[in-house]
């Protein structure tokens, strides 16, 4: 009766969970599309506030050091004591940051503000991927996409809001996002269930639930390949800075189009950015996550370099392009990373999460400033050799062919 139970069990801990992992990713929805809505609303604060762009700089720094500096931490303690509730706990910090926003009566209030978004955004990230992990059933890759997909599209929905809500009516309006929050609060108390129960599952029978399967791989090759990947997660995001920051000036600048048409330009970069995260996951599940990195990174190069030098048609296209390919990357590179690191999945998260969050905020104050230094178009010039750093992926181990070896073994 035991040996069934215990079978049984196993067999429920290996089946993917979609119910948990479309929830989740809808809570990662909601989660980055509040995080977009201070940006998006930044012309009003400036107006109201007077401040400079160095003052609009400090508030994107204050935010960016608090959501990604925290990162790794939160994954490491959750790594050694998972706090399940700990996920709506993080939705209650976005909540009270955006009041505090939308009721700031000075630059500091905002700082402080944005600060507590940040904090709920840095453990928010760690605990999500690790529930996405967990509902996986395996397919580590499809998981996470689905789980990114939703951050994708929270943050391009989030400025279009911002701009229906907040920015024809005032700052008072960004209240109006804190109903999202609360219903987040709300959806993570239920995935919060979920988790303690998967929890409790393995506490009381280990055997129920589906362990890593480590590889052979040294300690130094192990660090040495974390360093690979963050470098390629530096190229990535870099690259992507450039697009999201500063692509409609880009084409305001060279092609001479309204304000309209380059955003209607960045949504459709914007949506093959979001189709490229849900295909990458699960084309790297199939055929190897190394080869979809590969092919993400280094792959994208060619469109990368010619697309300062077409025209406006040609342009949108190659964008298109060029966001299907770079964005099937992260999802990849981030269960690439955890499998590199068995049972630490926390702790990467908050790393690579931490990094991207980092590199996007610094890639668009670098790039501004050598905007301003030299022009736009030479900005893209330059960036479209940041994906041959992709190449280094030929240096990272096949994980997959040593894994399965060790099972066999």
């Amino acid at each position: 009766m035991k040996t069934n139970t215990i079978t049984h069990s196993k067999q429920l801990a290996q089946q993917t969970v979609f119910s948990i992992l479309f929830t989740i990713s809808l809570t990662h929805f909601i989660n980055d599309m509040l995080q977009a809505v201070v940006p998006a609303v930044y012309p009003i604060i400036k107006d109201k506030f007077h401040l400079t762009f160095s003052e609009i700089g400090l508030i994107t720094l204050t935010y960016q050091l608090t959501a990604s500096i925290l990162q790794p931490f939160v994954g490491f303690y959750t790594d050694k004591r998972p706090r399940p509730y700990s996920l709506a706990v993080a939705m209650v910090f976005t909540l009270l940051g955006l009041a505090a926003v939308a009721v700031a009566s000075s630059f500091v209030n905002i700082l402080l503000a944005v600060s507590l978004i940040g904090v709920g955004s840095s453990i928010f990230h760690p605990e999500a991927s690790r529930v996405a992990h967990m509902a996986s059933g395996g397919k580590r890759g499809l998981a996470q996409s689905i789980f990114q997909l939703g951050g994708n599209a929270g943050s391009a929905i989030g400025p279009l809001l911002a701009a229906i809500i907040v920015v024809p009516y005032g700052q008072f309006n960004i209240i109006w996002f804190c109903i999202a929050a609360a219903v987040g609060i709300i959806i993570l108390s239920g995935v919060a269930k979920w988790y303690q129960e998967h929890l409790n599952l393995k506490a009381k029978n280990k055997s129920a639930v589906a362990e890593e399967v480590h590889h052979s791989l040294s300690k130094q090759k192990v660090i040495f390949s974390l360093g690979i990947l963050l470098v390629l997660i530096f190229s990535k995001y870099f690259y992507m800075a450039s697009m999201t920051s500063y692509y409609t000036f880009y084409l305001i600048d060279k092609f001479h189009v309204s304000v309209q048409e380059s955003q209607i330009y960045l949504f459709a970069f914007l949506g093959a950015v979001a189709a490229g995260t849900l295909f990458g996951g699960a084309l790297g599940d199939r055929f190897g996550r190394k080869y979809i990195i590969w092919i993400s990174i280094l792959g994208v190069a060619p469109f990368t370099l010619l697309l300062p030098y077409v025209s406006l048609f040609w342009t949108g296209v190659l964008s298109v392009i060029i966001g299907l390919i770079i964005s099937s990357a992260f999802s990849a590179i981030l269960v690439y990373a955890t499998e590199l690191v068995p049972g630490k999945v926390g702790l990467i998260a908050g790393l690579f999460f931490g990094l991207a969050f980092g590199m996007g905020g610094l890639g668009s104050a670098i790039l501004g400033k050598l905007a301003d230094a030299t022009s736009i178009e030479y900005v893209f010039k330059v960036c479209a050799f940041l994906p041959l750093i992709g190449i280094l992926t030929t240096f990272l181990p096949n994980i997959e062919g040593k894994k399965k070896a060790s099972a066999e073994d």
